[in-house]
């Protein structure tokens, strides 16, 4: 199914976001990325629908909303937001900061507390740590680099393997290798 994209509540939600991220160390530009992609995401299994309808692409290190470069190109050239580069771990990363104070207009109650319970969620967590769960996600995992994310696949969980089912399953490996 297509989601209506709505670009403004994208570059209103990176903006919440990254103000909500801004006492985060970690908070840079690719834990920015995967809190959009887990809020979107786990508003798709909870409501049936994403906040922004954006779409996102693998990335060798996760997804990424694909319109977040132009978007957020937009935020810093209307002055709403500054790209900061600063160090974490020895690594350097890019810190969108908004200009002032926060307000979304376009983000229902519902969508901001699904964004807040997702950094709750990550809170702690360093980028690659972040990276590393979007990896295990079955959306980020069917399809291959530069392929869209579909919003369905929110929905899809790995089978779990129990100790019972692999035992019946070596057996059955066992008697039909006998053969």
């Amino acid at each position: 199914m297509a989601w209506e994209y709505n670009e403004n509540k994208l570059a209103e939600l990176m903006l919440y976001v990254a103000d909500k991220l801004r006492n985060d160390r970690a908070g840079g530009a690719t834990k920015l990325n995967k809190v959009l992609f887990f809020a979107e995401f786990a508003h798709m299994r909870r409501y049936g629908r994403p906040i922004t309808g954006a779409d996102y692409q693998k990335l060798e290190w996760g997804p990424a909303p694909r319109r977040l470069v132009p978007v957020r190109q937009d935020l810093v050239d209307n002055g709403l937001a500054t790209v900061e580069e600063e160090f974490f771990l020895g690594y350097l990363q890019h810190r969108l900061v908004p200009s002032g104070p926060v307000e979304p207009t376009l983000l229902s109650e519902e969508e901001r507390l699904t964004v807040k319970e997702v950094i709750e969620d990550l809170r702690g967590l360093t980028a690659r740590q972040v990276s590393q769960l979007s990896h295990d996600e079955e959306g980020w995992r069917m399809v291959d680099v530069g392929q869209t994310i579909p919003y369905e696949a929110a929905v899809l969980r790995r089978p779990v393997m129990t100790a019972s089912v692999r035992a019946r399953g070596e057996v059955l490996a066992d008697q039909f290798s006998r053969r």
